[in-house]
């Protein structure tokens, strides 16, 4: 302890030395009389030598290296406020960040770091007097290393002010380094940080749901069933029974840490197993009988989820704080704060026999007779919304598209918002078979047209009259065609098989009266 305390006053001795602080033989032999009377305290005859050197041995200036950081990073930066930031804002950041980074929500390796960082920022701006000595003096106030700007910031001027029961060497010598929490380890105490807290998050939870397209454009509301860990209603999330209280762990004897101790003096603590870091543990006897002490139990519950119109499938919504309920009780802390995870819905989208999607716009094919796409004409298509007539421009191709805007599906995550629009693509629908009539209009329809590729079957060009070859010549095109599809042979060859038909279906006609009168008047040959 005497070597310890011998190397703590290092930086005074060395100013003295220096004189740079008045009186300083005066401060030198109070320091060597400090040393012996603590190495007859303590007994060690191993201590004597050392202090006995300090005349002889020149002593480094540099500060006592307790475990503080090496470096400060600025507070201000490390919380992402200004320097003229409110003690709300400070902490509001802090709460903000501390969540975000947390080793127990945030598996990135970075984390931890970050937020060890982010508490030490905390510590340091919101207390009034180490953010003053921050801004005054910067990072030399807290670097353990920093000879130069004020080595002893916080002490008021006076070296010696930390060896008190406020603290050891205050801001001075280790930035933040404390004698009466270095001896608390070895007593059994447990430290305290009144800026931290404990926050504990539940996990997270998924569900999956399926619609229809037309849900999915209009929006609508689905009941799902969930089964989340919740908060024990009997014991209202601490794990005890009633009239039951926590007891002191036998593991850490209460402090929350186990120390052990390697070669050279040196001391490792980790955090106890059997508490979780809380000091303190649930009975079995004392437990809830609901919860088991764990604080949670798990409930079967459904909730209506409301899907906003627009959604795609796949998309996935965030109903915060619906997800699962920390575990409370046991090895936890009793004043941490419970924060519920949140839960994710899936939703699958059904495919649609008329719409397709493309993003925010919808497609639809419309099929067209050939007549129509030839001539142009107006065809009926439904929307989101009903129906529609749609006109059919003249000359009408398979592939082409007509955008009506506005009639989409609504954008979702858009600035814009609005919706986007219906495009329409046609296809002209090609008969499979022709009549001879049918034929025959192409055929006539291919000559007009001076088309040479097209198949002939129906011999329009020797339909004609044989006995007025020119009796056609001068008419126009539709009336070609009439007089062609009455006189085709074809059609005459129908026209007769039909009045053949129809008289053989009637009765034998009686001759007349002409007639008969006529055969009963012949005379009778001999």
């Amino acid at each position: 302890m005497s070597n310890l305390l011998f190397k703590a006053a290092a930086p005074a001795r060395a100013l003295a030395k220096s004189h740079k602080l008045s009186g300083g033989p005066k401060i030198q032999q109070c320091l060597r009389k400090g040393a012996r009377l603590h190495t007859a305290t303590f007994g060690s005859r191993t201590e004597r030598p050392n202090v006995r050197k300090e005349h002889k041995t020149r002593v480094s200036e540099r500060s006592f290296h307790a475990t503080s950081t090496l470096s400060q990073k600025d507070p201000y930066k490390a919380l992402g406020v200004n320097k003229s930031a409110t003690a709300a804002e400070i902490k509001k950041a802090y709460y903000g960040l501390a969540k975000k980074f947390h080793p127990d929500t945030n598996k990135d390796p970075t984390a931890k770091d970050k937020f060890g960082e982010i508490q030490s920022a905390y510590e340091i701006l919101s207390d009034p007097k180490k953010r003053e000595q921050y801004d005054q003096f910067g990072d030399a106030s807290f670097d353990p290393n920093a000879a130069g700007g004020n080595p002893f910031a916080g002490a008021a001027g006076n070296p010696f002010a930390g060896f008190g029961a406020q603290g050891g060497f205050g801001g001075g010598f280790g930035g933040g380094f404390n004698f009466e929490d270095l001896f608390s380890a070895f007593g059994g105490g447990r430290r305290s940080n009144p800026f931290q807290q404990e926050i504990l998050v539940g996990d997270n939870i998924e569900a999956h749901v399926s619609i229809s397209f037309m849900e999915a454009a209009k929006g609508t509301s689905q009941s799902i069933t969930i089964t989340p860990v919740e908060s024990c209603n009997t014991c209202s999330g601490s794990g005890l029974k009633s009239g039951a209280s926590r007891t002191q762990c036998h593991t850490c004897d209460g402090t929350g840490t186990r120390v052990h101790f390697a070669q050279g003096g040196f001391q490792m603590a980790s955090t106890c197993g059997t508490c979780g870091g809380t000091g303190s543990t649930i009975p079995k006897s004392s437990e809830c009988r609901t919860c088991s002490g764990q604080g949670v139990v798990r409930n079967k519950k459904t909730i209506t989820v409301d899907i906003p119109a627009g959604i795609e499938d796949g998309m996935r919504l965030r109903i915060d704080g619906a997800g699962d309920a920390p575990i409370t009780g046991r090895s936890t802390s009793p004043d941490a704060r419970a924060q519920r995870g949140d839960l994710y819905v899936f939703v699958r989208v059904a495919a649609d026999p008329k719409f397709s999607r493309e993003g925010s716009n919808v497609l639809y094919t419309a099929n067209i007779p050939l007549t129509t796409a030839i001539l142009g004409g107006q065809v009926t298509i439904p929307t989101l919304d009903g129906t529609v007539n749609l006109k059919v421009a003249t000359g009408t191709n398979t592939g082409d598209k007509v955008t009506l805007p506005g009639m989409g599906m609504k954008r979702l995550g858009s600035r814009r918002g609005g919706s986007g629009d219906l495009k329409v693509e046609f296809r002209v629908k090609m008969p499979k078979s022709l009549s001879a009539s049918q034929r025959t209009i192409l055929e006539m329809l291919a000559d007009e047209m001076d088309d040479k590729s097209a198949r002939r079957v129906m011999n329009v060009s020797s339909s004609s009259d044989p006995n007025d070859p020119d009796s056609h010549k001068d008419e126009g095109f539709l009336k070609s065609m009439w007089h062609t599809l009455t006189h085709h042979p074809a059609h005459e060859k129908d026209a007769s098989g039909a009045s053949g038909a129809s008289g053989a279906s009637g009765s034998t006609s009686e001759p007349t009266n002409g007639d008969k009168g006529k055969k009963e008047n012949k005379p009778a040959s001999d």
